[in-house]
């Protein structure tokens, strides 16, 4: 990435007439979905009028790509970033007029409203189901859980006119919108990010299992660590990548018996994430099944398969329409980690057929699977904004 002080003429020469701005205070300015995925494939097609706006703190840049990522201020806990963070992230969009804003958090909504008043058009990024989400959100107290998803729903209900554009990622999210304006942009993989499938043989790769996201109780990291734990005989290890979110997780995960058996690395680049798919046995996604992660389809389960890495995955019957037809892995109960052991024994005993799993999978992500068929949607919905006349950005085919 290009410094600012490299590229300052270019950000006072660009014009703000018309921008595709995206925004989030929640997310990471590094988030997948946002930056790697939409956000190059728009500036791909709109060179030089897309923008990232974040609350971070960590200063503004240039993305390799040629986007702007601007920082509107430090991150802040989650009632001042509601309130003070949003009023910061209004009055800096204001500030760049925009013809499109494209927002990825719920409690951004009102603001999103706001903005529509303002005569700019909205589009709305639902990354999963919040209203159940928000149920089961074991950090809030039980009086909130019952309480705010009916809320969310309502919210969510009231302010879907003022939207040009709805994106959800799942079919099931997608019934609850209105169907003119709803659309369906599914968060699989970049290829390009992955690895070919190395060409050392499965049964001589490290006695290695992946697993890549975020680590809490909800997606199993207990269930993990106890069955890499009952597998000591075989030399089996578990890769963690990805950070813990809640601290008393973390506490737990650290006293737990088969903890000697985990190789943490924290957060890694996407690099590192390829790298440590390349030399994987299987890849883990044994979450636990709380509804709203059963309706989701988890990006990681779908990075596994591009990098050519057979799946050990929870039962659940969305994934297992997935798992069964492409024939990439196998299927557990994630509540049973002996049943998540024995999984990870048959791909130990049984390397050949693991490796026909991991070439399946990547084939089916090759051939349809992928964010560069998804990302076209996407466009194809910009420009049906852009072209009602208001707006008069030409795409770059």
């Amino acid at each position: 990435m290009a410094s600012i002080s490299d590229t300052e003429n270019l950000i006072i020469n660009m014009k703000n007439k018309n921008e595709i701005i995206h925004f989030s205070t929640v997310h990471l300015r590094d988030d997948s979905r946002i930056r790697s995925k939409m956000m190059a494939s728009l500036q791909r097609r709109f060179p030089g009028r897309v923008t990232l706006l974040v609350q971070d703190g960590l200063g503004d840049e240039i993305d390799s790509a040629g986007y702007r990522v601007i920082d509107t201020g430090p991150r802040l806990r989650r009632l001042k970033r509601m309130s003070l963070g949003g009023w910061r992230m209004f009055r800096s969009i204001l500030r760049q007029k925009p013809c499109i804003a494209h927002f990825h958090d719920p409690e951004l909504i009102p603001w999103g409203v706001l903005l529509r008043l303002f005569g700019i058009k909205v589009i709305y990024d639902v990354h999963e189901d919040y209203p159940e989400a928000v149920s089961e959100n074991y950090r809030l107290p039980k009086v909130a859980r019952k309480l705010l998803p009916p809320i969310v729903r309502f919210v969510e209900w009231f302010s879907s006119p003022f939207f040009s554009s709805i994106v959800t990622v799942t079919p099931q999210i997608q019934k609850r919108f209105p169907s003119k304006k709803t659309i369906l942009v599914r968060n699989w993989p970049l290829v390009e990010e992955f690895h070919e499938p190395v060409d050392t043989p499965m049964r001589d790769r490290p006695m290695e299992f992946a697993y890549i996201g975020t680590i809490t109780r909800n997606r199993n990291i207990l269930g993990m660590i106890d069955a890499v734990g009952s597998l000591r005989e075989t030399g089996a290890t578990l890769r963690l990548a990805g950070d813990f979110t809640i601290e008393a997780d973390r506490h737990v995960a650290l006293t737990r018996t088969g903890w000697d058996r985990v190789k943490f690395d924290g957060w890694v680049s996407r690099e590192g994430v390829a790298d440590i798919l390349a030399n994987a046995r299987a890849g883990l996604v044994v979450l636990r099944p709380v509804e709203h992660e059963m309706l989701t389809l988890p990006i990681k389960l779908f990075e596994y398969m591009a990098a050519g890495v057979p799946v050990i995955s929870s039962d659940f019957p969305l994934w297992r329409e997935i798992v069964e037809e492409v024939g990439c892995g196998l299927l557990v109960d994630p509540e049973n980690p002996e049943e998540i052991a024995a999984a990870m024994r048959w791909m130990i005993e049984n390397p050949e057929e693991a490796e026909a799993m991991g070439h399946r999978g990547r084939a089916a992500i090759l051939s349809r699977l992928n964010w560069e068929q998804e990302a076209e949607t996407l466009i194809q919905t910009y420009e049906t904004i852009l072209n009602r006349r208001s707006c008069d950005l030409q795409s770059k085919r």
